[in-house]
């Protein structure tokens, strides 16, 4: 059983990442985990106003990472794994690939304008480096290309 890992945040490239991973899914009877990051905050404000901000970004991140679970739930009939982490996105991905040996692949977009893909990129350049392949899923892809591509 293959298991696709796709990190979800509020990005185009990173729906159509989970589309084509959940597709993948679908056809090899695998399944997906959904890695949600939350920010990490720029700056410190007093304490009881730091940790407001930060619990209001894990908020954001699970309602995200719980809806698109719900979408693929109704498409696919099967539920995927959600973990929701802060910190560093490249170091958060790293560690969840060391924790998990069942990640099959790492799944991410890029994104439709040519714009830079900061994970993209980090991946792409240290791909050798990883426990698994790495799928890039261009942006430019409509649905119809995505989902024959799947």
């Amino acid at each position: 059983m293959r298991t696709y890992l796709v990190v979800m945040d509020e990005t185009e490239e990173s729906k159509q990442a989970l589309r084509f991973a959940s597709l993948r899914a679908m056809k090899t009877n695998g399944s997906v985990h959904i890695l949600a990051l939350v920010p990490q905050q720029t700056f410190n404000a007093f304490g009881g106003v730091q940790a407001t901000i930060e619990q209001e970004a894990r908020e954001r991140a699970e309602v995200l990472a719980n809806s698109a679970a719900g979408n693929i739930f109704g498409e696919m009939g099967k539920m995927p794994v959600i973990a929701v982490r802060p910190g560093s996105p490249a170091d958060v991905i790293k560690t969840y690939l060391e924790d998990h040996g069942e990640i099959a692949a790492l799944v991410l977009g890029t994104t439709s304008d040519g714009g830079k893909d900061p994970l993209v990129q980090h991946f792409s350049a240290r791909a050798s480096e990883l426990p698994c392949p790495l799928y890039i899923v261009p942006g430019k892809l409509t649905r119809e290309q995505l989902d024959a591509l799947a």
